[in-house]
């Protein structure tokens, strides 16, 4: 079971009962739970260079509007 084919197709049929369209959802819903990774931040920590004071770039930007 541990391999991932791609989005997952829930079935319902009529006279299905509602336990089992429940145990269905609760599949689907456990799955999406184990697919979402939290976003890696630190690719985001460092420092940047700046070639220019950053008051300058600043104000350029705001003379754009």
């Amino acid at each position: 079971m541990g391999h991932t084919y791609g989005p997952m197709t829930i079935v319902i049929r009529q006279g299905m009962s509602k336990r089992q369209i429940d145990v269905q959802l609760k599949k689907l819903k456990m799955r999406r739970k184990r697919k979402q990774a939290p976003p890696d931040i630190r690719q985001f920590a460092g420092t940047i260079t700046l070639k220019e004071d950053p008051m300058v770039i600043q104000q350029r930007m705001r003379d754009e509007w």
